[in-house]
């Protein structure tokens, strides 16, 4: 079982979860200007941003109030770790493969080739290396030491479901975002909650998050309405935009709703919450 800190009262949960947050915030808007110095696209920018605000926001807070430990924060070395997030990576992707593989089965939605769109395959590592910074920082940022405070305190209900929708809250300024695609994505932010809390640990949300959003862009779909373009395969739809998610990519669709319904079902079923 992860180690974790004992639950506080208000006012200290209070200050914790505000400094958290405080810093959270800060490292948002600074970290991007400072790593424009970096030679590398938006993509590796904004992942190394979120990154680096999610691990100092967490690293901080925790040397001031606990032990400073990567266990007070959900990252703890354990048995189970690796098994947890390769267990994640497959999971996302399974259900990336899903929601892209019917309609291409069906011949709804076809690759296309685009070999002047395609990014050089030496680029490839780094974007992948890119998407799994990001997906951490992401789970640090909103799973992280001020959402574990919570959960202990005030439980995972009133926890897991405020914190998702502030998750697809913070997504709304993406490009060509929609009403489905927030709401969807407000989902992938309560199920990565609910995978903490089954596991106790971010090694499964933060697999679940890359298997997902590395997926997505190899075959050729948009990601939270960017466009990679890795491979120089682009996928066509022939259905509205209830299917397809327009331009937003798959998460604007009925077909993340459903995936994201099932992999609710397939963490309950293969995560057991430690007593």
């Amino acid at each position: 079982m992860t180690a974790h800190p004992p639950r506080v009262d208000k006012l200290a949960l209070t200050q914790r979860v505000a400094l958290f947050g405080l810093l959270g915030w800060l490292g948002v808007l600074a970290f991007p200007i400072l790593f424009q110095a970096v030679p590398a696209g938006l993509l590796v920018t904004s992942a190394l941003s979120t990154f680096a605000a999610g691990a100092v926001a967490n690293a901080v807070t925790a040397r001031i109030y606990e032990h400073g430990r990567l266990a007070d924060f959900g990252l703890a070395k354990s048995p189970t770790a690796s098994k947890e997030f390769l267990r994640g990576v497959t999971t996302g992707a399974g259900a990336a493969l899903a929601v892209l593989g019917a309609p291409l089965i069906l011949r709804v939605a076809t690759l296309d080739r685009s070999p002047a769109a395609a990014q050089p395959w030496a680029a490839i590592p780094v974007i992948m290396i890119s998407l799994l910074f990001g997906a951490a920082g992401e789970e640090l940022l909103f799973h992280g030491y001020g959402f574990q405070l919570l959960v202990r305190s005030m439980g995972a209900f009133a926890t897991i479901l405020p914190v998702g929708v502030i998750f697809g809250l913070a997504h709304l300024g993406n490009q060509n975002a929609t009403v489905l695609g927030i709401v969807n994505t407000l989902a992938w932010g309560v199920l990565l909650g609910y995978a903490y809390w089954r596991s106790e640990a971010l090694w499964l949300p933060i697999g679940m998050h890359f298997g997902w959003n590395a997926t997505l862009p190899l075959l050729g779909a948009n990601l939270s309405g960017f466009t990679m373009g890795l491979t120089g395969f682009a996928l066509h739809w022939s259905v509205g935009n209830l299917w397809s998610g327009g331009d937003y990519g798959p998460e604007g669709s009925l077909l993340t709703t459903l995936a994201v319904i099932a992999l609710f079902l397939l963490v309950t079923r293969f995560s057991r919450k430690p007593e």
